[in-house]
């Protein structure tokens, strides 16, 4: 997208600056790459550093949710308890669960135990016992900034391949975080993600990534974690999104629930671990803005 712009008008960022003295380069850059076939996300979804502080209010939002969550969940809690935690304090600090009727979804959360991969529902019939690995999935809509970031819970003794499924599903995503770079396209960070898995026996879904976020709940790019270094967008400074692989302990495929619609499994019945943050890219490398 070509920005109307003078350039001694006030930059579009907000800082201040004449536009020629802040981001008129920067733009000209962008728009040369674009000319040269190279894929970008379009520029109205870069955000300011005036937007990321207000997106970094609903994060904030976020991280207090999964930390609280953390101090309370233990074997013989319901998920539909981790649901009503979640909802309680989403509400009482001014802010919408977004998945909550996202699309249909019944729930506040998604909460996804051992063979779930994701999108699974809270329920009362559904009840955490030692050995248990979960993934607690938060999402939050405050004054209408988004933010998303999950994370693993083991419950009680868990065996050594699920807390070693877990470790490196964690490590998956510090790979990624430290594989965020500007003005490189983001298959080198997926392929340093898939490698990492691949290296430890684990497998990676193929079909569900993660995505843009900001102003909308999901946003592009959408962004896959088992691609080919030099492909896929580049990213630059000002997109947001998030990292959050889908390691499995056995093979990458998987199924969807056929009566609710949203639960997604693993397809062998194995296990499957995920780690969610959000990233801010910058000049510098990227920001972790949620986790």
């Amino acid at each position: 997208m070509a920005l109307k712009i003078g350039r001694n008008d006030p930059c579009w960022c907000g800082s201040g600056l004449k536009y020629k003295k802040c981001h008129e380069a920067f733009d000209l850059k962008l728009e040369r790459l674009r000319n040269q076939g190279v894929p970008l996300v379009d520029h109205s979804l870069l955000k300011s550093p005036l937007q990321v502080e207000r997106i970094k209010e609903s994060s904030r939002i976020n991280i207090g949710i999964l930390d609280y969550v953390q101090e309370k969940i233990r074997a013989g809690i319901t998920t539909e308890e981790i649901d009503h935690w979640v909802h309680e304090y989403t509400i009482s600090h001014g802010a919408v669960p977004a998945p909550l009727h996202f699309e249909g979804f019944p729930k506040s959360v998604c909460t996804s135990i051992d063979d779930v991969v994701c999108h699974g529902i809270p329920s009362k019939d559904v009840i955490l016992k030692d050995g248990d690995i979960i993934n607690v999935d938060v999402s939050t809509n405050y004054q209408g900034c988004f933010s998303d970031s999950s994370r693993m819970f083991c419950i009680g003794q868990v065996s050594p391949e699920k807390e070693k499924l877990v470790r490196v599903c964690k490590e998956c995503v510090e790979i990624g975080i430290e594989h965020v770079k500007p003005w490189e396209p983001l298959g080198n960070m997926s392929h340093a993600i898939h490698e990492h898995a691949k290296k430890n026996g684990f497998s990676i879904v193929r079909e569900i990534g993660g995505h843009g976020i900001g102003f909308a709940f999901h946003e592009d790019p959408w962004v896959g974690y088992t691609g080919e270094p030099g492909t896929g967008v580049l990213m630059v400074p000002g997109m947001m999104f998030t990292i959050e692989p889908m390691v499995n302990m056995g093979r990458e495929d998987i199924v969807t629930d056929a009566d609710d619609g949203w639960t997604v499994r693993t397809e062998d019945g194995l296990p499957s671990a995920q780690w969610e943050v959000t990233v801010y890219v910058t000049e510098e490398g990227c920001q972790v803005i949620t986790w």
